[in-house]
C-alpha cells in the first residue's frame, strides 16, 4: 500500500481501515496524545470517522489509561522511580499538588503537554481514594475527548467550507499548521505549570 501524498488519500485510507483507525486512537489516547484526537477529529467532520464512536473511543482511552497510571503508582510507589530523578521529582511535586488540588488537577492535567504522562502516577501515590479517583476521572476524561474532538471537528468543518474550491494539498498544509499551532500552545501551557 503506497504511502498518501496529501489530505483525501490519507482520508481514504481511514475510510477503508476505520477499525485499526479506532484502535490507534484509543491507544493514543491512553497514553497522552492530544493531536491524534484532533486529528480523528477533522477526519470525523469529512465523514472518514464517526463522531460519536470517535468521542467514545477517545473516552474510554483516556480514562483506561490514567486508571493504568494510578494502580501502578499505588502498587509500586516511588522506589523504582529513584534511578530516573528527572522523572522522580516531577512525580515529586505533581503528588503534592494532587495531594492538595486533586478535582482540579484530575479535570485539568489532560490539557498540558507532560502533565498527563506523571499525573496518573501521582494520583496512585497520592492520598487519593480509588474511588474518588475512578469516578473523577471518568467525567474528565469524557469532557476531554469531547472537547478535543469537537475542536477537531470544528476546524475540519471550517477548513471544508474555506477550501470547498481549493486543493487537497492545501488542506494539508492547514490540518499541519492547526496540529503545530496546538503542539505549541500544549507546551506552553506545560511550562506555566511547570512554573507554578
Amino acid at each position: 500500500m503506497p504511502l498518501p501524498t496529501d489530505i483525501t488519500s490519507f482520508l481514504d485510507i481511514l475510510r477503508q481501515h476505520g477499525d485499526a483507525a479506532y484502535t490507534l486512537i484509543f491507544a493514543y489516547s491512553a497514553s497522552h496524545s492530544l493531536l491524534l484526537g484532533l486529528f480523528g477529529g477533522y477526519a470525523a467532520a469529512t465523514g472518514a470517522l464517526s463522531f460519536g464512536t470517535l468521542v467514545g473511543v477517545c473516552w474510554f482511552g483516556s480514562f483506561t489509561g490514567d486508571a493504568i497510571r494510578f494502580w501502578i503508582g499505588r502498587k509500586f510507589g516511588t522506589g523504582w522511580l529513584k534511578r530516573f530523578p528527572r522523572l522522580y521529582r516531577a512525580i515529586e511535586i505533581t503528588t503534592r499538588l494532587a495531594d492538595r488540588h486533586y478535582l482540579l488537577m484530575i479535570l485539568f492535567h489532560r490539557y498540558p503537554h507532560g502533565i498527563r504522562g506523571v499525573a496518573g502516577f501521582a494520583y496512585g501515590m497520592s492520598r487519593l481514594p480509588w474511588s474518588t479517583f475512578l469516578a473523577i476521572n471518568f467525567v474528565a476524561a469524557g469532557l476531554w475527548a469531547v472537547v478535543v474532538v469537537s475542536i477537531g471537528f470544528a476546524f475540519g468543518q471550517l477548513s471544508e467550507k474555506l477550501m470547498n474550491d481549493a486543493s487537497s494539498s492545501i488542506g494539508l498544509v492547514m490540518l499541519v499548521l492547526f496540529l503545530g499551532a496546538s503542539w505549541l500552545l500544549s507546551k506552553k501551557l506545560d511550562r506555566i505549570v511547570e512554573r507554578n
